[in-house]
């Protein structure tokens, strides 16, 4: 068994089925209840007869055979016994809605992982700014949700800053290796047809985000780079309990992990996923975190970090410099917009799919009364409504994969593309009563983390960050904890693609955060993290928020679909599918009932300002007094996370 990643066996064995080390997280591993809540007789012993007082016992002990829902190698998963029915809630607006929003006038944090949310919550309380709490919180799902992000990641962010009342916009996707064009991979094999490999040496490209975390905290942090760093570096030393999804997640990633000794070194215990509710430590990543806290961000690009990343790629038979690490640095971009109902919705522009929210959003807006329609006055019980958000996703999508690249490398027409008169012109491709088919088909997946936070001073953050698929490239770095994206999996091998390989070029981004201004003012800071669910789950989410009054938790809970555009599948939430399904497969989409996997996860924080109230003086002040305003927070109850504040 390998010791780099526990410190004993019993901290990867069930919950209840050791003592834990003082390291475990208190609280990372909760009293869910489930198995006590599913109790019901085991399919072996039902139809039994029993009588008498041993009968009732042994029925007795059966039916709790897996206490507090504690793992057993007999029921490795006893929550999938459940047969209980879910309660209901009392005293709400909407009796469907998960919790009530968190509110907080000091600040707040809301993300996919609860001691994530936490970490960013501690720098707020301490005297940091929104940058700080976004970094922590960053660092920490890195740790916590390794499948999904990490060091070796990507990023994007949009920054309110109330102090110039502005939004700040950064790019911290990472480019190709300068050894990568047509004839590199046609020479491994792959061509057009084929399209780019999906994991492996040949998609990762220079990891992006530690960059993008420098130049924010630079720019906007109050603490410093150790202080926003610490929670993560010591939880990765002392460790984290392994959710029930996370624990899924890296069971699925099993074969991949173990085609790389360093990753089965890292990531595998007996060459398996860590326990379901076990206690997982990562030595090595606390290590480069520490190192980090000591060093900045030239640890990784100028120094042992980028020197064992590139070491890495060489050694598995690919192809990248250490002048590709080096040489790389995020970008400051300024955001792109259009205004839905009176509202300023802000997107990044290209290499990420931003544009497609505006577009969707436009068509909305501008092809739907065309028809003679009206979003809220169908509301979301009516198959129509459905079927024209899936059209005006289609013909975004179309947009989005025929025009988006790298815009240092070609020209993307996003003025024309993100305009109303544009929009205008696609109103006779949508059939009010008919499914089209989508005129071009890509699908892009991806597994990311999303987070968004909010200080006492008005500033506001929202955040993404991926290595694209479960463990990215399946690439761990040696001696230093982390996985590798696998980012370069989404360029085309099209010559004529905008979006065509090339050297130090940046590929299609999936990961896109969202802001919402009115009157040049912030209103709301959200996010959707599931690849090509993004966009289609961002305009949803703002026409469930602006046409039809739902507030931000309640956006999240509402049932979503998830459209895919090569396949042209049409996957719809269970309850959404009973409402609608049958009436849109009439229509000629491809629908088909799904639980929540494919609709992502969303978090939002909504800024409601107080009549009269003053802004407080400056940002750098711990004993401040809070924003001139309230924040209203939502998380997605399909994920682990919380909103949290103060």
């Amino acid at each position: 068994m390998s010791r780099n990643n526990t410190t004993d066996r019993a901290e990867h064995d069930g919950f209840l089925g050791a003592v834990p080390r003082r390291g475990f997280l208190a609280g990372a591993v909760g009293f869910a209840g489930a198995g006590l809540l599913g109790s019901a007789l085991p399919a072996h012993a039902a139809g039994k007869a029993s009588s008498g007082a041993g009968a009732r016992t042994a029925q007795a002990a059966a039916s709790v055979s897996a206490p507090f829902g504690a793992p057993t190698p007999a029921d490795p998963n006893p929550g999938a016994n459940i047969t209980a029915v879910r309660g209901d809630r009392g005293d709400s607006q909407w009796s469907e809605q998960t919790r009530s929003e968190v509110l907080a006038r000091h600040g707040v944090v809301a993300t996919s992982q609860s001691i994530a949310a936490q970490a960013g919550l501690q720098m707020l309380q301490q005297g940091g700014s929104a940058a700080d709490a976004a970094i922590a919180t960053a660092a920490m799902l890195g740790v916590v949700e390794p499948e999904s992000t990490g060091l070796g990641a990507d990023m994007f962010s949009i920054y309110y800053s109330a102090a110039d009342r502005k939004l700040y916009g950064i790019n911290a996707s990472g480019w190709s290796s300068s050894a990568w064009t047509l004839a590199y991979f046609n020479g491994r094999g792959y061509d057009e047809s084929t399209g780019m490999p999906q994991s492996g040496v040949d998609t990762i490209t220079v990891p992006g985000a530690v960059d993008g975390w420098s130049r924010l905290h630079k720019r906007f942090g109050n603490m410093t780079f150790a202080d926003v760093l610490e929670p993560a570096a010591r939880t990765a030393e002392q460790g984290f309990g392994v959710t029930e999804r996370i624990h899924e997640q890296w069971q699925s990633s099993v074969s991949k992990l173990s085609k790389d000794p360093d990753s089965t070194k890292t990531f595998l215990v007996d060459g398996q996923a860590p326990a379901l509710y076990g206690n997982f430590r990562n030595p090595d990543l606390a290590g480069a975190l520490r190192l980090l806290q000591q060093r900045g961000r030239d640890a990784y690009y100028l120094g042992d970090i980028g020197e064992a990343i590139v070491a890495k790629i060489q050694q598995s038979g690919g192809q990248m410099s250490l002048a590709d690490v080096r040489d790389f640095e995020a970008e400051w971009v300024d955001p792109i917009s259009t205004n839905y109902r009176g509202f300023d919705v802000y997107e990044l522009p290209p290499n990420c799919q931003g544009f497609a929210v505006l577009e969707m959003m436009n068509i909305l807006e501008v092809c739907i009364p065309k028809l003679g329609y009206d979003l809220a006055e169908l509301g979301p019980r009516s198959p129509r409504f459905w079927h024209f958000l899936v059209e005006a996703k289609k013909l975004a999508y179309a947009d989005l994969n025929t025009y988006n690249g790298d815009p240092r490398f070609s020209e993307v027409p996003i003025e024309r593309l993100t305009s109303k008169d544009y929009a205008a012109t696609l109103t006779s491709k949508i059939d009010p009563d008919h499914a089209s088919e989508p005129a071009v088909r890509v699908s892009n997946d991806s597994d990311t983390v999303y987070l968004t936070a909010a200080d006492r001073w008005g500033n506001m953050v929202s955040f993404i960050y991926s290595i694209y698929s479960n463990f990215g490239s399946g690439l761990t770095v040696p001696g230093y904890g982390f996985p590798l994206q696998n980012r370069g999996a989404l360029f085309s091998l099209d010559p004529a693609s905008p979006n065509v390989v090339e050297p130090r070029k940046r590929p299609f981004h999936t990961i896109i955060p969202g802001f919402v201004m009115k009157d040049g003012a912030p209103v709301l800071a959200f996010g959707n993290m599931g690849g090509s669910e993004q966009p289609q789950a961002q305009a949803t989410e703002l026409v469930d928020m602006i046409d039809l009054g739902m507030n931000v938790q309640a956006a999240g809970d509402a049932a979503r679909f998830s459209h895919d555009q090569a396949s042209n599948r049409l996957d719809l939430e269970s309850n959404l599918y009973e409402l609608v399904g049958s009436q849109l497969t009439s229509m000629g989409h491809d629908a088909h009932s799904a639980d929540g996997e494919p609709m992502g996860g969303y978090q939002a924080i909504l800024f409601t300002p107080i009549p009269g109230a003053k802004a407080p003086p400056g940002r750098s002040i711990a004993g401040d007094p809070p924003v001139n305003g309230v924040y209203r927070a939502g998380t997605d109850f399909r994920k682990d996370g919380e909103a949290v504040g103060w």
